[in-house]
């Protein structure tokens, strides 16, 4: 499968009459973790809605400028296309409750014909499920329901179902905010392996530093809608440019 490059330039996003997002750009590319990191209300959540078009079921919302997948402009491609690309993982675990640990790894597969018997079906959700370090919890209750899981193995097998249909691009908003620690670090080693593994491009909001300093490679810092400081993580962690970058990483902002 192509790989695919993030590209946004001149990124504008108004939501009822407020500019959210103002001029931001960006570069991501294949096999690499980028961060997007500010306070809340900063706009970090808009800016991963607007590459995957889910920003199209907010009302109100403008956008304008240029979100490149590859060689794909996302902004005026058909969303179907933009989302079989992307994958996505939310802050709230959100299993489908009324399917099966199983099921709700096999529905994307199914649903895009990317299986041909039963036993590549089974071979999909059990490579899934192991990417998202899950298997060996739930390899002997795959028919029982997510309500039956914890927290964190719900954001787990949240995490194993995006993968199932191996998005080019991964996104991900805040997706260990609300987990155990053990998940916690689970997730993390997930997202770094199916960078590199996959060569897969990934996109993580994240409100901890720390979370950035170690899985990602290059920091995006976006203060009040705008680009503050952008580049390889090590270096923005370590040598800050910008003062508000610094007093973020205090904790001052």
């Amino acid at each position: 499968m192509d790989l695919v490059e993030v590209r946004v330039s001149r990124l504008n996003v108004w939501i009822g009459g407020k500019h959210i997002l103002k001029d931001v750009y960006l570069k991501a590319s294949p096999g690499s973790v980028t961060a997007v990191m500010g306070p809340s209300g900063s706009g970090k959540s808009t800016l991963i809605r607007v590459i995957n078009r889910l920003i199209d079921l907010v009302p109100g919302a403008r956008v304008e400028g240029e979100v490149l997948l590859g060689g794909i402009n996302a902004l005026r491609e058909d969303p179907y296309i933009v989302r079989r690309l992307t994958g996505m993982v939310f802050q709230e675990p959100n299993p489908f409750p009324h399917m099966t640990i199983y099921d709700n790894v096999a529905i994307g597969p199914k649903l895009h014909g990317l299986a041909r018997s039963r036993r590549e079906l089974d071979s999909i959700v059990e490579w899934a499920l192991k990417k998202a370090h899950l298997w060996d919890e739930v390899k002997d209750r795959l028919h029982d329901y997510p309500y039956q899981l914890s927290g964190g193995q719900k954001q787990r097998l949240s995490l194993a179902r995006a993968l199932a249909l191996k998005p080019r691009v991964l996104l991900l908003d805040e997706p260990t905010a609300n987990i155990d620690p053990v998940s916690t670090t689970k997730i993390e080693r997930s997202i770094m392996e199916y960078a590199k593994e996959a060569m897969a491009t990934v996109l993580i909001v994240t409100h901890t530093p720390q979370q950035a300093a170690r899985i990602s490679d290059q920091i995006l810092f976006i203060y009040q809608g705008r680009v503050v400081e952008y580049g390889p993580t090590r270096e923005l962690v370590l040598h800050p440019k910008n003062s508000l970058t610094r007093k973020f990483l205090g904790g001052e902002v």
